[in-house]
Order: C-alpha cells, then structure tokens, then sequence
C-alpha cells in the first residue's frame, strides 16, 4: 500500500498541482527546483588553506555598508583600523601569511576611509573616499612599499560632506564618479595635470537623499543608483537627465546592478517585514519589478556581483557566511538557482578578483575574499568548475574584459559610446583592439616528449634520432611557406616520394617523433584559428554597433 501511495504522488503532472490563491501552480514558482542544463551547475566554493590566507590584517571596524577590499592581479587593498585620520593597506596578492605590524599604510585622510577602486585599466592607481569630504588618487609603486605613502597623486574637493561611493567609468579612460552625502554625483575628468582638481566636468543633482549604490551597464552609457528615498534610477550621466525612476512598496532597495546587457537591473534590500529580499526590473520599466523574491530574515545588508561573461550572479550577505549564486537568462524565469556556498564564520566585506587574474589550469571563473575582523583574516574563496581535464576550458571562459580602455576620457565627454575590449583568457592571448590585432602563428617550438631523467637513460643513437626529427620539423616549416607549385607532397611530415616505409626501429622510432610534432603543430595551428576566428567575429559585431550609432 505505502509503494502504490508513493506511485501515486510521483505520478501527479504539473498541470494537477494545487494552485495558489494568486492563481500560480507550485512549479511556477521561482524557488521551486526545476532542472535546467547548464555547464554551471555544479560550481562550488573552495576556501584557500591557512598558509593561503592574510593573516593579522588589522580590518576596519567601520559600520559603513561597503566592502572595504578592492582586488587586482597585483595588490589586494583593504581599509583598516588607523588612530588619527583614515588608512588602508597596499599588499602584493602573492603575500599572504601573517603581515607585519608595522608594514606601511596608504594614509593621506584625516578621516575615516569610506571606500577604495583600483583602476581597472592601470593595477598601480587606487582610488579612495573618506569621511573628510575628499576622494585621493594614489599611485602604488611595483615593489614592497618601505614607508607610509602621505602624498597623493591627485586630490578631489568638491563634495560638502562625506564621500561615500566611488567607482571607475568601465571603457573610457580616467573617468571616476562620486557620491557623497550632499546627494550629488560627481564626474571627474583625471586627465587634466592638475594635482588639485575643485571643479568636477559634471555634477548630477537629481537625488534628494543618499545614493546608496551606483552602477554602469556594459559599455558605461547608463548609470542606476539607489538611494535612501527608496527610488531606483537609471540616469544619462552625460546628460544629466533621468530616464527612469521607479519604487515598489514591497521593495526597498539598498543595492542595484546593472546585469550586463541583458536590458535588466538586479537589487537587493528589504521587503515590508524585514526579511531580505531580491529584485529584477526591467531598465526601460521600474514601476512593477519582474521577479521579487524573500530569501531570509536576517539583517545585515545583501551584496549582488555579475559575472557577465558566465551570466552568473552572486549574492554574498554582509553579517553571515554565506554566498548564494545564480544563473541569469534573458527568458523567463530568468533567475536560476544554482548553490549556496556556506559559512560559519561572517564577512564584513567582499573583495573580488577580476577575470584576468584567476587560475584557469584549476578551472576556477571566480574568486571572493573574504574579510574576516573577528580573526584579522582575508580568505580567498575560489569558485570552480569541476573538471577532470587540466587543459584550458574555452566553454567556461568566454572572452572577458581586457585591462585597456576602449575611449579616452575626452571621446567619452564627447559622447562616444564603446564597450570593453575583449580578450581571452587562455595563456598568451592578446586584447582585440579595433581593427583586430590577429596574433601571429608562431614558429613550433621543440618539444620536450621526455624528462631529463628519460633523456640521460636514452642510447646516443636515440638522441641523434631525435635530433634528426627535429631538424626535419624545422625543414618542413620552410617548405611550408613555399608557392603551392613549388611544394613537396609531404603526409605526416614527410616526403612519401623519397622517404619510404620504416624498416628498422630507429627509423620508426625517428617517424613517430616526427608524427608527434606535426600532431601538436597543427593542434597549435587549430586553436590560433578559432582565436583568429572569435576576434572577427568581434570585430564585425563592433563594426555593426558603430555603424548603428
């Protein structure tokens, strides 16, 4: 009876489950688990062992709702506790362990720290925010700092009161915003060669509150806020002018992103009750959020970052450990659920490495870290992909941003628009710029089939084989760039006509490292063509979008 009972239920169709009083089917719901093919969806956290991690990092005790970590391939920054004005630290990412006490600070504030940027065109600029109302540009030399670094490389004053957000233009070049708690936005032109700048190219004033969060779509044409009178905004910054301007009374919102180009924004805050809560909007239509969602009630503030590479969004909350992802598609339902990375131990803060400083041989497509006050400590937390193969996984790594901008400042005041240069993250890759540079084929190099160990237990009549194989690779490559009239009939490396069957085992053992060779030359051979072959297909995109421009 009990397995007739359990048939039953497993037997029931969708269309028969009971609806809700909304008139929604339980598998409508978004947090209903629904299986869905995606390369992502087995992603999990790997937290980095102790001898990994920084240890006896003296991290701020600051209230702020920001995450106080900034990351780059080179230097990991973190604000931290300073008597007497506003500090943060500068430390090379491969220096992890325990940080002396005395190593220098970047401290040129007289108050407290509120928000740090690097660059993302250049990983020796950093930008920072404080409470003294200004915002200081620091150049960071490439080696261990000796002492405390005082001097800017250029000092902001224009806000009245407290700087609390900054962020970086995405394409153009020197171009940063910031907000302050006299409710306006700042846009600054760093071009110029002054050392003190007081007039910003920009100011918008269209807030009468706070601006809690701000954010770009791709190519850094639009610009959302959120802000403390619970509206979302999506802004010409240029122009200076609204464009949409949205609240919901389920929804307040603390933070909001920009998702790519997919047309959409994602914000995280509170709903009526408190609990936290997730929202998804439509950029040209914030009067009724397309996706609204509770997750739990907790307090502390929730965190959203996008991947738009892998189309992956995560969710870190601020106050536990925990760190949800999910997968966004254009169609409904739009937001997949995929795994919840968990954590006993609570962050203040999230700092994150960008696309071009992961480790791909590990297959990893992203990495948190994790500030930690209660024990001084920042631990790296790799997202990874489980993949048998050590070799590079093209499928997970689609083209990413490059560290090059795409405009100047000027072009971007001018009104030009462009998206980030793109570039690839397999070993060697160069950026596509416009007109594409193709990378160049370059020569084989001679291969190393066996170790030293291998190659001292060869007879001397072995190794002159081998040098005898290698020596007709390198003849092959010169009868390659021949006239198509001129060249041999080669097959597998050879000349068939004057090269016949092997008959004795040093001939075939000389043949097979020849076959090996030629095997990996055309390997290499193949994947410079799809490189060559995805950075047209670029480059014509970009044609298209200037064109419709």
């Amino acid at each position: 009876m009990l397995n007739h009972e359990i048939i039953c239920v497993l037997s029931v169709q969708p269309q028969e489950l009971s609806r809700s009083p909304e008139g929604k089917t339980a598998h409508q719901m978004s947090w209903h688990p629904r299986y869905r093919s995606s390369k992502f969806r087995h992603v999990y956290g790997k937290a980095a062992s102790k001898d990994k991690c920084y240890d006896c990092m003296p991290i701020t005790l600051n209230v702020h709702d920001n995450n106080f970590c900034a990351v780059n391939p080179n230097f990991i920054a973190v604000v931290t506790e300073c008597a007497g004005g506003g500090a943060f630290l500068v430390i090379p990412i491969k220096q992890t362990g325990k940080l002396d006490p005395h190593y220098p600070k970047v401290c040129g504030h007289k108050g407290y720290v509120l928000d740090i940027k690097w660059n993302p065109f250049n990983d020796f600029v950093i930008a920072s925010c404080s409470e003294d109302t200004t915002v200081k540009i620091w150049d960071i030399p490439n080696q261990l700092l000796k002492r405390n670094i005082t001097t800017p490389k250029k000092e902001l004053l224009a806000h009245t009161r407290r700087v609390g957000l900054i962020e970086w233009h995405p394409t153009a070049d020197n171009i940063l915003f910031s907000s302050g708690y006299d409710y306006k936005i700042m846009i600054w032109n760093l071009e110029v060669k002054d050392a003190i700048l007081r007039k910003p190219v920009k100011i918008l004033d269209a807030h009468r509150d706070v601006v809690l969060s701000m954010s770009f779509n791709r190519d850094g044409s639009l610009l959302a806020t959120a802000c403390r009178d619970k509206k979302i905004r999506v802004i010409d910054p240029r122009a200076g002018t609204v464009l949409q301007e949205g609240s919901y009374k389920s929804h307040r919102a603390n933070k909001v992103l920009f998702l790519g180009n997919m047309k959409k924004l994602f914000s995280t805050g509170t709903s009526w009750w408190n609990n936290r809560q997730i929202a998804l909007w439509n950029q040209d239509d914030l009067s009724v959020p397309l996706l609204e969602e509770d997750l739990d009630g907790s307090s502390g503030l929730l965190f959203p970052i996008y991947d738009p590479d892998t189309h992956m969004l995560y969710v870190v909350g601020k106050g536990d450990g925990n760190i949800r992802y999910y997968e966004i598609s254009p169609e409904k339902p739009y937001l997949t659920y995929l795994m919840e990375y968990r954590s006993h131990v609570p962050q203040k803060g999230i700092g994150v490495m960008p696309k071009r400083g992961l480790d791909v041989a590990a297959c990893e497509i992203f990495r948190f870290y994790k500030l930690i006050p209660t024990k001084n400590l920042i631990e790296p937390i790799s997202m990874i992909v489980p993949r048998r193969s050590e070799s590079y996984q093209a499928d997970i790594y689609p083209l990413t941003a490059a560290a090059q901008p795409a405009l100047t400042a000027q072009e971007w005041l001018n009104g030009i628009n462009k998206g980030p240069l793109l570039v690839s993250l397999r070993p060697g890759s160069k950026a596509v710029n416009s007109p594409p540079q193709f990378l160049e084929l370059e020569p084989p190099t001679k291969a190393t089939y066996m170790n030293q160990e291998e190659e001292e237990s060869m007879s001397v009549e072995d190794q002159q084989n081998r040098r005898e194989a290698q020596d007709d690779i390198s003849q092959m490559d010169v009868e390659e760039k021949l006239p198509k009239n001129e060249q041999m009939c080669l097959s597998n490396g050879f000349d068939i006509f004057e090269c016949p069957p092997p008959k004795t085992e040093n001939e075939l053992l000389q043949m097979y490292y020849r076959q090996q060779e030629e095997i990996r030359r055309l390997r290499e051979l193949l994947i410079q063509k799809d490189v060559q072959m995805k950075q047209m297909e670029l480059e014509l995109r970009n044609v298209l979008m200037n064109t419709d421009n």
